[in-house]
């Protein structure tokens, strides 16, 4: 017996039950699988306003999982690629930025095992890996340089 594709409500579920959504990432994701008399924009309203689905949970879970491991800038650009409005993405990334030192501190530590540069080219390396994770230029600096103890954390 052949089975019937699910409806475009039980895709959406499916969907939000294993990870918040924003509404502009479902929608991408049940494009593909619309059909005729399928109206996705009443769907994402319905479940906007059954409170099912919600930018503010959605932006809140990426911050919750992403910011111990990349830089305030990566985590709004990952933010802004899930179609989250600007005033969403600067809300949810203004307390990261007081906290972008320790974190920074943090994930070089893990991954070089806080040993300071001796070589040009070994800070280089450091700083790109930093630079790459969305840490600002100035933490990089002083993360990598060694000033980024805890008594230089009110110098920023």
């Amino acid at each position: 017996m052949p089975r019937t594709a699910p409806s475009l409500k039980a895709r959406a579920l499916g969907l939000l039950a294993r990870r918040e959504h924003s509404r502009h990432e479902l929608a991408a994701k049940l494009t593909r699988h619309l059909q005729e008399g399928d109206d996705l924009r009443a769907l994402l309203d319905a479940l906007q306003a059954s409170g099912l689905l919600s930018d503010e949970r959605a932006a809140a879970s990426v911050v919750h999982r992403r910011a111990p491991l990349l830089g305030t800038q990566r985590v709004a650009q990952e933010l802004r690629r899930k179609g989250l409005s600007e005033a969403l993405v600067r809300a949810s990334t203004t307390a990261l930025a007081d906290t972008e030192l320790q974190r920074a501190r943090a994930v070089w530590h893990k991954r070089f095992g806080g040993e300071v540069a001796t070589s040009p080219q070994e800070r280089a390396r450091q700083m790109r890996f930093l630079a790459a994770r969305g840490f600002s230029g100035e933490v990089v600096r002083r993360v990598v340089r060694g000033r980024g103890g805890a008594d230089d954390d009110q110098e920023l």
